[in-house]
């Protein structure tokens, strides 16, 4: 629940989150074999609608009541009218429909009977069996009432009285957003009744006499006395809904959230937890909204009683994290998030942050024009037992981007930057070929320009040049020569592409085929094994990167040699609204040093063959492959397919991935999996759904899950077991969870593992 107030702009009112905590308490009840108890966001499948705030202001002075009828008698001893038939009258934004309407004149009041309907300024519509107003329609009287509001909830009473003095009471009253959802037996799904309930429209509060939830038609759970903040109110200081937790370190434990409204741009929360094995623990959360931004900060702590019992000795353990972002002006914001703590596991042995690194950066970005810039100051810290924390890097960062306005030679001039300085502790070079040092520092900047030309036959031709220079100083780098070294490169390329897209058209649909042609030539990569690879460590070579000009990653590393891609795409786009696109090609290194190392499927004189299938004929079924093969198709290196099928009541994904292993890009071991899923809709709402994946490599399955879920425009339900298998432990993490939403109320949910 609190996590969910943390990412939420409006704060979950106290309605709502009473109501969890009831929810909470039913369901706990009533599952006692789970571990763990957790309120959490439950489903995202239903629509909440705002509520309009109902409207009781009378109508000015001198308003004129106008009415149509089908006939009217006046009784000139009573100064009673009486309008019969269809009856209709305005009065201001206010619109009364009934059968049969009395108007006395001496008293002002209005009586209506037979099919009565009062439809309020705000939309919402009153239906009810007699219906009295006075004191021009400030105070209303109504039998046996129904009320539709404007975010579909309907609320029955048997008796209501509307006061002047903004006072309106229910008797015998049903609350449900059930507007199409009922039981076969007739009864909302669910609905909360209570004997009477209160509105005071003025300090915007309800209260409720012994208040029952319903679900089904059966009471889940009741209480004696209720009071909450009406719709209207989003923010309110009062106890939220309690949370249920286990863990390990702190065995049982419940959070007791206290929510203050500070100002109206800023709140504290205050959540202590009572734990079995840890005694105190808890958080507190301070949220403030300025005019050019906001921020918050978090603060977690325990006082151990059992420290023996957790991976750290002290008695007292803490941390803090605070996240802002504000705007400087309209070209330029800034903003942090950061994070400290006592030690590395606390946050989650404790289940506050399940994060294994925390990234803390301090950053600017500026936009403007034709120019963007990013400046960070970056700073990675452990949230794991098992990641050394000096080998985790610090530095600024800083990098950029301009277009010139101007043409320049025909075509398009652009000029990019990039720069930071890096230091750690420890290298601690865990990948093979790897070069990482305790200091790198590097700076990159790079002339780009770019034309293009259409002839009259359609063949598009671009020329394009580039000239990059940076300059990189290392310090402790494995494999240098020197403990500190400064290297400088200068890198010039140049190249063309060429494309010829033809087209053909068919009763039934289009097609596009486009050959391509790239050929590109750069000054050999120097002194590679003198600078550390930082930013350029992944590679995945298939037909989104066979035209790019530069194939890494990242700027520590640069491709070059002289090389050309050849290949094809081709489209076709049914007329059905279908469609079918495919793409091959390959790589020729040409002459110069190829930047590239074994397993990357670019480090020979010809590349692997790389080709991409997508076909989607109805929408109904869709079909993706993509492949990376040696040339001359004698092995597979990568490949991945996925398969989907939407029905009337099943869908379906069937996946299939092989990926070789790349030591040198920081893949130590192949990969090879498949992995399914599909959701099976049953009757009245009811859907069954699962999955599992595959280790083709370990012969085991490595996650599997399988659930049931309710699903209906009030109301969801989902019951799920999930299990997952951790490749550092070699353990399998066992998760039961179960979620439940009420349309307009909120939701709750609890998770279990073991």
């Amino acid at each position: 629940m609190h996590k969910k107030m943390a990412h939420q702009d409006d704060l979950t009112d106290l309605r709502a989150s009473l109501l969890r905590s009831v929810a909470t308490l039913c369901f706990a009840a009533a599952t006692t074999t789970l571990a763990t108890i957790v309120l959490a966001p439950a489903a995202f499948a239903i629509e909440e609608i705002p509520l309009v705030p109902p409207v009781t202001k009378s109508p000015e002075a001198g308003t004129p009541a106008d009415f149509d009828a089908a006939r009217v008698t006046y009784d000139p001893r009573s100064d009673v009218a009486t309008a019969e038939g269809n009856v209709r009258i305005v009065y201001g934004p206010y619109v009364l429909n009934a059968s049969r309407v009395k108007y006395n004149q001496k008293t002002g009041v209005f009586e209506a009977n037979g099919s009565v309907e009062l439809r309020e300024p705000n939309g919402n519509l009153m239906e009810s069996a007699t219906l009295e107003l006075r004191n021009k329609f400030k105070e209303v009287f109504a039998k046996h009432v129904k009320a539709l509001l404007t975010n579909r909830v309907t609320i029955t009473a048997h008796y209501m009285h509307r006061q002047e003095n903004g006072i309106s009471i229910f008797e015998n009253t049903s609350y449900t957003a059930c507007y199409d959802c009922q039981t076969k037996s007739g009864h909302p799904l669910w609905e909360l009744t209570s004997e009477q309930t209160v509105h005071d429209a003025n300090e915007k509060m309800l209260y409720h006499t012994n208040p029952r939830l319903k679900i089904a038609g059966h009471t889940v759970m009741g209480l004696p006395y209720w009071e909450q903040p009406d719709p209207s109110v989003k923010r309110k200081s009062g106890f939220l809904a309690p949370s249920f937790v286990r863990g390990n370190a702190y065995g049982y434990g419940v959070d007791v959230p206290y929510f203050i409204v500070t100002a109206p741009n800023s709140d504290l929360t205050i959540t202590p937890r009572v734990t079995t094995k840890q005694g105190l623990a808890g958080q507190v959360e301070w949220r403030h909204r300025l005019g050019a931004g906001q921020y918050n900060v978090k603060a977690y702590g325990a006082h151990q009683l059992n420290p023996e019992k957790t991976d750290e000795d002290s008695k007292t353990r803490g941390a803090v994290r605070t996240a802002g972002e504000f705007e400087i002006n309209r070209d330029w914001t800034w903003g942090w998030d950061g994070t400290a703590t006592s030690d590395r596991t606390f946050l989650d042995e404790y289940d506050y942050d399940g994060r294994e690194i925390a990234k803390n950066n301090v950053h600017a970005v500026g936009l403007w024009d034709r120019t963007y810039i990013n400046a960070q100051a970056l700073n990675f810290r452990s949230l794991s037992g098992g990641i050394d924390q000096d080998y985790l890097p610090s530095l600024p960062y800083v990098t950029g981007e301009t277009y010139l306005n101007q043409e320049v030679l025909g075509g398009e001039l652009s000029f990019k930057w990039s720069s930071y300085a890096l230091w750690r502790e420890d290298p601690d070079n865990r990948f093979a070929y790897l070069n990482h040092g305790t200091q790198q520092t590097r700076a990159v900047g790079e002339a780009n320009w770019k034309s293009q030309i259409i002839s009259d036959i359609g063949l598009v031709m671009t020329p394009f040049a580039r000239v990059r220079s940076d300059i990189t100083v290392t310090e402790n780098l494995p494999g240098s020569s020197d403990n500190d070294e400064t290297i400088t490169r200068m890198m010039p390329s140049a190249g063309f592409d060429m494309r010829y897209p033809m087209m053909a058209n068919y009763s039934f649909g289009q097609s596009i085929i486009t050959p391509v042609f790239q050929i590109i030539s750069a000054t050999d990569e120097k002194k590679a094994d003198s600078i550390g690879n930082e930013d350029a460590i992944t590679l995945n070579f298939n037909t989104s990167s066979l035209f790019l000009e530069d194939r890494f990653t990242g700027m520590d590393r640069y491709e070059g040699g002289t090389r050309t891609n050849i290949g094809m795409t081709y489209t076709f786009l049914g007329a059905n609204g279908g469609f079918a696109r495919a793409s091959m090609g390959e790589s020729f290194h040409l002459a110069g040093k190829n930047s590239f190392a074994s397993g990357s499927g670019l480090e020979g004189s010809q590349s692997d063959l790389v080709a991409a299938l997508m076909v989607q004929p109805w929408s109904l079924l869709n079909l993706s492959y993509e492949i990376r093969a040696e040339e001359d198709l004698s092995k597979i290196n990568r490949q991945q397919a996925n398969l989907g099928l939407t029905f009337d009541r099943f869908a379906g994904n069937l996946g299939y991935a092989f990926i070789n292993k790349e030591p040198v890009y920081g893949r130590l071991k192949d990969e090879q999996w498949v992995q399914a899923d599909g959701r099976v809709s049953l009757n009245d709402g009811w859907s069954l759904f699962g999955g599992l994946r595959y280790d083709l490599e370990t012969m085991n399955v490595d996650w599997r899950t399988i659930g049931v879920e309710f699903d209906c425009q009030c109301m969801n339900f989902k019951l799920a077991y999930t299990g997952a298998d951790d490749d550092t432990t070699h353990e399998t993490d066992h998760r039961v969870m179960m979620s439940i939403d009420f349309a307009t109320l909120g939701g709750t949910g609890f998770t279990s593992s073991f």
